[in-house]
């Protein structure tokens, strides 16, 4: 099939679909704080609110971005992992996962799932990954895990016979529904080959002192930036169990792998987010 001219509709391309602008979006939100241009102006006031009432939030942002790089790349080296599946992946921001999983193991599978057409748009058009690899995007809710897993791209892209990796990186605390949220963890885990991977991070409001906690609590009564719950450490650590957390297990964000690169650039007590990975075992 011939491909139209620049500027041009593809016939057989699906329609994108309509983006409601006027609503804040978690990764168009996200794709502000980390200076990018794919955001509208509801999600910039969102992001201007909550960084008003956390000012750290920016800080917690990039050391999440750091961690994913970290935990893909030791995935990829050290544990020998070729296949990820990222879920919320957000608007592409380099490098993303296929570049550092692909620059250690080129033949590397990726695939994207995302809710949020407009990062699908993005995605199709920057994540070009390498030739002897595969980089695929579905545009699926996180809510629905059995659809991922049974989507025809996934299982094309991804052999459920070998170890996978589950990226859950800053997604869960969108989930405000606690029981939801372990049911969606413990199925897409149940589904899993033994020797893969499950590598999550999260907000928490452990770390952060009484009138930071304040002012959020008032933002999230005005109910005007969406879903958001974060989770203690004992919540978090449910999302992992029997499995078998990786050392140093449960942790902030910039104490997990410190060695590997890109290395922390803040301290504990500025990042409200927890890290961990665990491998995933069968009797």
């Amino acid at each position: 099939m011939m491909t139209p001219p620049p500027g041009l509709p593809d016939e057989d391309a699906a329609p994108v679909p309509k983006i409601d602008t006027s609503v804040p979006h978690p990764a168009r939100r996200y794709d502000y704080w980390l200076g990018g241009k794919d955001n509208f102006a509801a999600d910039r006031a969102s992001g201007d609110r909550i960084a008003a009432a956390y000012p750290d939030t920016v800080t917690s942002i990039r050391e999440n971005r750091r961690y994913m790089q970290r935990v893909v790349r030791y995935l990829a080296a050290e544990a020998g992992i070729t296949q990820f599946l990222d879920i919320g992946t957000g608007i592409p921001t380099s490098p993303n996962v296929h570049q550092v999983a692909q620059e250690t193991a080129p033949a590397a599978r990726v695939v994207y799932v995302d809710n949020d057409p407009l990062v699908m748009v993005h995605n199709r058009a920057l994540l070009i990954g390498t030739p002897e690899g595969v980089t695929e995007y579905v545009e699926l809710d996180l809510r629905h895990p059995a659809t991922i897993l049974d989507d025809k791209t996934v299982r094309a892209t991804l052999d459920f016979g070998e170890p996978i990796a589950v990226l859950l990186i800053a997604v869960l605390h969108f989930l405000d529904d606690d029981e939801q949220a372990h049911r969606i963890v413990a199925d897409l885990v149940e589904q899993l080959p033994p020797g893969s991977y499950l590598a999550i991070s999260h907000a928490t409001y452990d770390p952060l002192p009484t009138e930071t906690l304040e002012r959020l609590r008032r933002l999230a009564e005005k109910g005007k930036d969406g879903p958001f719950r974060p989770r203690t450490r004992a919540e978090f650590e449910q999302f992992f169990t029997g499995l078998n957390l990786l050392a140093p297990g449960v942790c902030s964000l910039v104490e997990w792998r410190p060695d590997l690169d890109p290395k922390p650039q803040a301290k504990v007590e500025e990042v409200a987010a927890y890290g961990a990975v665990a491998r995933i075992e069968r009797s």
